[in-house]
């Protein structure tokens, strides 16, 4: 019953900011001249940036393939895009993207992969995630003073607060996985204060749970200390990853026959985006991303910023559902139904 009301919470707010989110974009502008210079951009540029898309998808999955082999685990490549297209489907219509992995453990757990084994692996892609976004938002506030200027003056304490809980984040889990005692301690710590101004329940087997879960943490660092160069090459694997994504909205620069503009201009504002957005309470960050495009980017799509934003969020965030959404469905079919013909 739980589960189903948080489905249905879920649902509602999707929509509810969805709905908000094209109202605010859209309302007041001459929507008649936005749909002319879509359908008379050169669509052979926006091919490849449907096809950076799914490559983003899929390197999740070479990433889940190549950690599942250093442990022991042979699965087929195509299993892994399905996880990989399940944990994106979820986390796009999720708040806070929380959905995604739980699904993938669901999945995976079809496959007959212990959970320990698959959440210290979805652990790891976490916190790579979060680090390339950390590492980009570093480089661009310590080395792009001349890029902030230009571009950053307007979303200046958005970009700084989204940069500060990712750094948050990924420090937190670190502290996690190789100080679990430590990490221990400060969460019975707060566990206790949270009873204690009864904004939890007391329960006796909740303390039972957290001491459980710390063996997650601590799997996590021996693969950690283990592993050092699988860990270093997952690194890069995300960081061409996550690039990839960024780079569509340059494609739909060149579509529009825009110059004046490089390359990594447009992708590190691109990046300036997710980081700003990554860490925020809404499914795929709709709304504020929108928003954050129409600042950053007027100077670079001009009298074309509104289909700009259009195209590059409608590939970059719609078509990743979409692509990702189909896959969930081919998850639900596939997944499991070998192990059961077998069993």
């Amino acid at each position: 019953m739980k589960s189903r009301k948080k489905i249905i919470f879920n649902g509602v707010f999707l929509v509810v900011v969805f709905v908000l989110t094209i109202y605010g974009v859209f309302h007041g502008e001459d929507l008649s001249s936005m749909m002319s210079a879509i359908h008379e951009a050169d669509k052979k540029w926006l091919v490849p940036g449907i096809g950076l898309v799914a490559f983003f998808i899929w390197g999740e999955s070479i990433i889940i393939w190549y950690m599942m082999r250093s442990n022991g685990i042979h699965l087929k490549k195509r299993s892994c895009f399905l996880f990989s297209s399940v944990g994106f489907f979820f986390s796009c219509i999720t708040p806070s993207a929380s959905g995604g992995q739980p699904m993938q453990i669901y999945y995976m757990k079809k496959e007959k992969i212990s959970i320990p084994v698959s959440t210290v692996i979805l652990m790891i892609v976490t916190i790579t995630y979060k680090l390339v976004l950390v590492v980009i938002g570093i480089g661009v506030a310590v080395f792009g003073r001349g890029f902030v200027h230009t571009y950053l003056q307007g979303i200046l304490p958005v970009f700084y607060l989204g940069l500060a809980l990712n750094i948050f984040c990924v420090t937190f889990m670190t502290i996690l996985v190789f100080h679990p005692l430590f990490a221990k301690a400060i969460m019975v710590k707060g566990l206790k204060v949270l009873e204690r101004i009864h904004l939890m329940k007391k329960k006796e087997n909740r303390l039972r749970k957290l001491e459980d879960s710390m063996d997650t943490y601590r799997d996590t660092a021996a693969y950690l200390k283990n592993n050092p160069m699988v860990i270093v090459k997952v690194i890069g694997i995300t960081f061409v990853q996550r690039m990839a994504l960024f780079a569509v909205t340059w494609f739909v620069y060149q579509s529009f026959g825009l110059h004046g503009t490089g390359f990594w201009e447009i992708l590190f504002l691109q990046a300036v985006i997710s980081v700003s957005v990554d860490m925020l309470p809404l499914p795929g960050g709709m709304g504020i991303s929108e928003t954050l495009f129409l600042t950053i980017f007027k100077p670079v799509f001009g009298t074309l910023l509104l289909p700009g934003m259009v195209l590059s969020r409608g590939l970059g965030y719609y078509g990743e559902l979409l692509i990702s959404a189909i896959f969930t469905v081919a998850a639900q079919l596939t997944i499991g139904q070998e192990k059961k013909k077998k069993a």
